[in-house]
């Protein structure tokens, strides 16, 4: 089984507006609400994609409610921790005209200690028969910047393999923890290491240095597919995936989506470059929808025999 973790999970509404300028009242052509948060649409895809899952983390009023209400309407297993303050809503505008989009995210509720340390006895008893976690996301207002680590930390105890996808403070702090997986996107990974991405080489050095931040190993999404590190020891493996960009509905999530289809991958048995391959896929798909965390599972197979793997070398050390 696969558990996700969404600390900060919301209720995700995407509108489609066209020609959008501040100042001026707009009119929506498309709609969709969904549950939402980083974690949330691993789960759903997940879901998707045929494997065992169950999202985790906090939930609190109304729109609490709402996030484990259309969850079940999906038939995405979960079990949420109730919190007293109210859950965030986030919006994002999508220009069909101009492609741009546009996020704005609640800062999300304040969550007292008692209610972290509830969900954390529960996340615990509840991954003893888990073989993977993901945590994702941005922590709400309350909780420690330390607690992905920490928890990271309790799990490896209980030979669970961790997953994180976050940025900022509580991921330099999970990465320490030494996380099994991390699958930061192009700009949370810069912001980690400390340097611009520019070319093929700053990607793949930006991997190594991940995993000399504490991760064994770690994946990089960007527009087009991924860079990744994959492997323990030397059995360590260097890739790029990329696949032609499709004209998309909405990209909001996709990276998301690539990391489930990774995950899923995996955990049917197969191998490092086939994984690679589907994920990319996964997450090409899933920018033909609009909502994030949504795929067609049947398509993914037309998309996947178009995408590139290539095995590359570690580039050389620059010289002084």
């Amino acid at each position: 089984m696969i558990v996700t973790v969404t600390l900060n999970a919301a209720i995700d509404k995407t509108l489609a507006v066209p020609n959008v300028r501040l100042g001026r009242r707009h009119r929506s052509t498309e709609q969709r609400t969904m549950a939402g948060g980083k974690g949330v649409n691993v789960a759903r895809a997940l879901k998707l994609l045929d494997q065992p899952v169950i999202a985790m983390g906090l939930a609190g009023g109304p729109t609490g409610t709402r996030i484990s209400e259309q969850l079940t309407e999906e038939a995405v297993l979960s079990d949420f921790t109730r919190i007293r303050d109210e859950s965030r809503t986030s919006t994002a505008v999508i220009d069909p005209t101009s492609g741009e989009q546009t996020e704005i995210n609640e800062q999300g509720p304040e969550v007292t200690e008692a209610e972290f340390s509830l969900f954390r006895d529960k996340l615990l008893y509840v991954t003893r028969g888990a073989d993977v976690c993901v945590f994702a996301g941005s922590l709400p207002r309350g909780i420690d910047n330390n607690a992905y680590a920490s928890l990271i930390t309790e799990l490896a105890g209980l030979g669970v393999t961790t997953v994180v996808d976050a940025e900022g403070d509580p991921m330099q702090l999970a990465l320490r923890a030494g996380p099994d997986l991390v699958s930061p996107n192009a700009d949370e990974a810069e912001g980690l290491v400390g340097h611009e991405f520019r070319d093929e080489d700053d990607h793949v050095n930006g991997l190594y240095e991940l995993c000399e931040l504490g991760a064994r190993e770690a994946i990089i999404t960007h527009d087009e597919g991924c860079y990744a590190l994959v492997g323990r020891n030397q059995e360590r493996r260097l890739f790029g995936v990329s696949v032609e960009r499709l004209e998309p509905v909405s990209a909001i999530g996709a990276g998301d989506v690539l990391l489930a289809g990774y995950l899923a991958a995996r955990y049917v048995g197969r191998d490092y470059e086939e994984s690679l391959r589907f994920a990319v896929a996964c997450g090409a798909e899933s920018t033909q929808h609009f909502g994030a965390g949504v795929l067609d599972p049947r398509e993914v197979g037309h998309i996947e025999a178009d995408v590139t793997v290539l095995e590359l070398e570690k580039p050389a050390p620059a010289r002084a």
